[in-house]
């Protein structure tokens, strides 16, 4: 009889937690804002190892500094993809 009144107990507690822990299922989890930041970097058409955060006069050959483009495919491949 006792063996039957601790299962009865812990088969409850059981029950309990599993029902506390799925919750009542109407809530609503908002996903968390994503900041995103760019960063933009310009660059002397010339010169490509000049890098500024600001538009500027490339400090060797004074052309103005372009808008670097962030290419997707590797850098290191050359037109023939060699």
């Amino acid at each position: 009889m006792k063996t039957t009144a601790t299962f009865v107990i812990l088969f409850m507690m059981a029950v309990s937690l599993t029902f506390l822990a799925c919750g009542s299922g109407d809530k609503k989890i908002e996903p968390a804002e994503q900041k995103v930041t760019v960063k933009v970097e310009y660059t002397c058409p010339m010169h490509p190892e000049i890098i500024r955060n600001e538009h500027g006069k490339c400090p060797i050959c004074g052309m103005d500094l372009v808008e670097k483009k962030s290419d997707m495919h590797d850098d290191t491949t050359d037109m023939h993809g060699k």
